[in-house]
């Protein structure tokens, strides 16, 4: 199943970075798993595909991430006794019932599962008759307006609804040069909110705590050694 790796790649890497500009390569197994990193990638089983450089990129997601509270190091990969405590068993069968289609839109817009499955968790527990206060609906929490974007017209819907919230995910990636951080950020607070605060996770504590909670997700998705 080839997987984008993008953002958690720069994230372990950023915390070791003292540089102002760095490089980013792109990279492709033999799997077709696609990897976005800081640094090249020993080893014949990775195809360089091209190298960039981005300008501060490094340093800009250190300050990012280490303001989160608390800091990134939560979102690592968690020993796998500690996950069957993380998800209670109504979550783990509510998961079950759209593991599926959850895995078959992130394969189609070439997410990995492990984020996609975070950011639902984030936003509705898994509930596909969820509404916000702000009146956001179903498993990912689409407000009116991005519904209409991506031409869902039930977003209680569970099949449209991840069609649409997967597509607004994959933009944002694209968006914001495969930017985990700041993809999250435009999820939660939208994408101008993002652009207005120069690129920079805007100063919401929520939007930071909605960051924070999908990379935590994210590493209780991640195979136990992955």
């Amino acid at each position: 199943m080839p997987i984008i790796i993008v953002a958690l790649v720069f994230a372990a890497s950023a915390f070791a970075a003292t540089g102002v500009h760095a490089d980013v390569y792109k990279y492709v197994d033999a799997k077709g798993n696609t990897y976005f990193t800081d640094a090249p990638l020993k080893g014949a089983k990775y195809r360089l595909e091209w190298k960039r450089e981005s300008r501060g990129l490094v340093n800009e997601n250190r300050q990012r991430l280490a303001s989160l509270n608390p800091p990134l190091a939560a979102a690592n990969p968690v020993p796998s006794s500690a996950k069957s405590a993380a998800v209670s068993q109504s979550l783990a069968a509510r998961r079950a019932r759209f593991e599926r289609v959850i895995n078959a839109y992130a394969r189609l817009n070439k997410l990995s599962p492990e984020l996609l499955h975070a950011v639902v968790r984030t936003e509705s527990a898994y509930n596909h008759e969820a509404v916000s206060h702000a009146g956001a609906q179903g498993l990912m929490q689409l407000m009116p307006g991005t519904a209409a974007r991506y031409g869902v017209k039930d977003s209680f819907n569970p099949i449209e609804n991840l069609r649409g919230g997967a597509a607004y995910l994959r933009d944002l990636l694209d968006l914001f040069g495969q930017d985990l951080t700041l993809a999250l950020a435009g999820y939660n607070a939208g994408e101008n909110a993002v652009i207005r605060n120069g690129y920079q996770i805007p100063p919401y504590s929520e939007t930071r705590n909605y960051v924070r909670q999908v990379l935590q997700h994210m590493g209780y998705e991640r195979p136990a050694g992955g």
